[in-house]
């Protein structure tokens, strides 16, 4: 317990509040200049589903690569999200289960359309960092760690269908609704922070998909509505969770690059329907994704719930420009065997 509060209080002195409204967390580099991350997403099920072996393997790639910290893309609980701030869903989907003494590191974390089924107020709560520091889950909100900006984007309240045809569920649109102005305020905050920006890298990050092969496909309001915000202010990648898979697509009208990384738990959709984009890399089952950044430099892998590589990409950013690196041969060969 005294751990957990002295390292809520040291991050507690690492908040600032941006001028547009988007709240930065400012996470320093490595001596050497270069930071290394995990994502996973779609992972809350209490270890079932391959959970647990997914977060094994996530603890033994988060050792060898030393990393800095971890990004959730969503989904945290399953399958309504959590019931409040005693729902022991919390320690069993995420304490209990991300055990490994590399992945005690901070857990930057986005909201997804199952979270929102539950009470998003207790999941956004900090109450819940006094349980485990490592979960830090806002709705939107900027980590700056110097050579790169990530922008952590609310992406659910932009889909219609779960505001007119939510079924049997229900979703916690308190300090949302309405969703026109909730919306337009967002862009507005992410466009401004975007355009602020000096970071080397711009690195978006939602739940939702903006282009996918898989279950879900395309989220056709993020193509409308947030895609041309990234394209204008010059974002590197788009991260996202949402479809229970794995995979990598390039924009064909402009740099930026699309990565799926869903597969923390549930996979294995058995879906494949191609888009407008050029799909790099595609892997429907479960394992998670690592990324390397210098300031010049990006690496990025995915791994199986074994462990294995799966696929790596690496971009060299010379100047203002951006060249991709060829995909390696065990890239390729994992890619056709999917």
């Amino acid at each position: 317990m005294a751990r957990s509060l002295v390292l809520l209080s040291l991050l507690s002195l690492l908040v600032s509040v941006a001028l547009a409204g988007l709240t930065t967390i400012e996470h320093s580099l490595k001596e050497d200049g270069s930071l290394a991350i995990l994502v996973v997403g779609d992972w809350g099920r209490k270890g079932t589903y391959n959970q647990s072996l997914v977060a094994q393997q996530m603890g033994k790639v988060g050792k060898e690569l030393d990393i800095d910290f971890v990004i959730s893309t969503g989904d945290n609980f399953y399958e309504d999200g959590l019931t409040g701030l005693d729902d022991e869903a919390f320690e069993q989907s995420f304490s209990e289960i991300y055990t490994a003494d590399s992945l005690q590191k901070p857990w930057y974390t986005v909201l997804g359309n199952h979270d929102y089924r539950g009470d998003v107020i207790a999941q956004l709560s900090p109450v819940l960092q006094m349980v485990d520091c490592r979960f830090i889950c806002m709705r939107s909100f900027i980590v700056n760690a110097e050579i790169v900006d990530f922008f952590f984007v609310d992406t659910t309240p932009f889909v219609v269908k779960y505001w007119t045809k939510p079924k049997d569920h229900h979703y916690d649109w308190r300090d949302v609704a309405p969703r026109e102005s909730y919306i337009a305020n967002l862009l507005q905050d992410l466009e401004y922070s975007l355009k602020a920006s000096s970071a080397r890298w711009k690195i978006v990050v939602g739940h939702h998909t903006m282009r996918s092969v898989s279950k879900h496909g395309d989220t056709e309001e993020l193509l409308q509505y947030l895609l041309p915000v990234l394209k204008t202010n010059g974002v590197d990648f788009y991260i996202n969770g949402h479809d229970h898979c794995l995979e990598h697509i390039s924009s064909t009208d402009s740099p930026l690059q699309y990565f799926t990384s869903g597969g923390g738990s549930k996979a294995w959709r058995g879906v494949y329907t191609s888009n407008a984009d050029k799909v790099q890399f595609f892997y429907d089952g479960q394992g998670f994704m690592s990324l390397k950044l210098t300031e010049c430099h990006v690496d990025i892998t995915f791994y199986d719930v074994e462990g294995q590589e799966l696929y790596k990409w690496s971009m060299a950013k010379i100047n203002r420009g951006a060249f991709p690196s060829s995909v390696s041969v065990e890239a390729e060969r994992a890619e056709t065997t999917t």
